[in-house]
């Protein structure tokens, strides 16, 4: 890394740089320190810096490729085998019209509960079903439990697999009512990490400027390997890979899990719902992905839910 000088208006800029080959391909990316600023001042903002743009290396090199490098010939055989084994109790392959809206009023209320609505399952179930406002919730809150169930119905009509139109207009139904970015990717500067209670930082998404880049990536690899994986295994790299990115200001949660529905459905398997109350277990998976590149605890949860839904099914 090195610090670069630049002239602007009789003022010297300074940014730290760094050089690096990725793919085959020379890239640099710099950070800005600042203006006029002296060695002292200069030497603490650059170490700074430095784990700032090293951390933004790293972030782009593991969303990179992930159909091909996730799963190892080992890892891939474990993850068929666990499949095959559970799928014999599970069995599930169609939904009734009736496990339908069973499905979609669950799932409104789960997947938004988990990025913190407080609308109640009863009351996602009356919004859906009977055109019910809770008095209590506000009206972005019961926008979202709307759009949540239009997206639903969405997935089930489109024959679109995955693309970047696609996902924003995922982003667009499920917001339209509520957000005035709906279906539009963070703009230049707009970077997004997610953090824990305690304000420890658990993700930082991709680089503003690689966005559309690796959802690109993402698509075209989706689509050369769609009949090569198992769906389980297709959908959970999906979800995973398009958190990892997390294009979105903000509702990359919920995007996600309509893409990985979306993916199980144009494979002839039934939707599955991510409950609230497997929310930990849920963000445990995303982090061995992120940090590890193991795809397993996310096929693990998605038979879990599988599971519970055979059971409710057989009510």
């Amino acid at each position: 890394m090195h610090i670069e000088v630049r002239r602007r208006g009789g003022k010297r800029l300074y940014y730290l740089a760094h050089s690096f080959r990725e793919g085959g391909k020379p890239r640099k990316v710099r950070k800005y320190l600042g203006a006029g600023l002296g060695a002292e001042q200069l030497n603490y903002l650059r170490k700074r810096a430095e784990r700032e743009l090293l951390d933004r290396i790293e972030s782009s090199r593991r969303i990179r490729d992930p159909l091909h490098t996730v799963l190892s010939p080992e890892e891939k055989e474990s993850a068929l085998a666990l499949i095959a084994a559970e799928w014999k109790h599970i069995g599930i392959r169609h939904l009734s019209e009736k496990d339908w809206r069973r499905f979609t009023e669950a799932f409104s209320y789960d997947t938004n509960a988990i990025e913190g609505s407080t609308v109640t399952a009863s009351e996602a179930a009356g919004i859906i079903g009977k055109g019910a406002w809770p008095k209590r919730r506000t009206r972005q809150e019961i926008a979202e439990t709307y759009g949540v169930a239009e997206a639903v119905a969405y997935i089930r009509e489109t024959k679109e697999h995955l693309s970047v139109a696609l996902i924003k207009e995922l982003h667009r139904t499920v917001f339209r009512n509520s957000k005035e970015y709906a279906g539009s990717f963070r703009e230049k500067g707009v970077e997004v990490a997610v953090v824990d209670g305690s304000g420890g930082i658990m993700h930082r998404g991709a680089p503003q400027k690689d966005v559309l880049r690796l959802l690109k990536e993402l698509a075209s690899g989706y689509e050369k390997n769609r009949e090569t994986y198992h769906p389980i295994v297709l959908a959970a790299v999906v979800h995973d890979q398009f958190e990892n990115i997390h294009p979105f200001r903000d509702g990359n949660g919920r995007v996600g899990r309509l893409l990985l529905n979306n993916i199980l459905i144009k494979h002839g398997l039934p939707p599955v719902n991510i409950e609230l109350k497997n929310r930990t277990e849920y963000y445990r998976s995303l982090q061995a992905y992120e940090k590890l590149g193991d795809i397993r605890p996310t096929i693990q949860l998605i038979l879990k839910e599988y599971r519970r839904l055979a059971k409710t099914l057989r009510r």
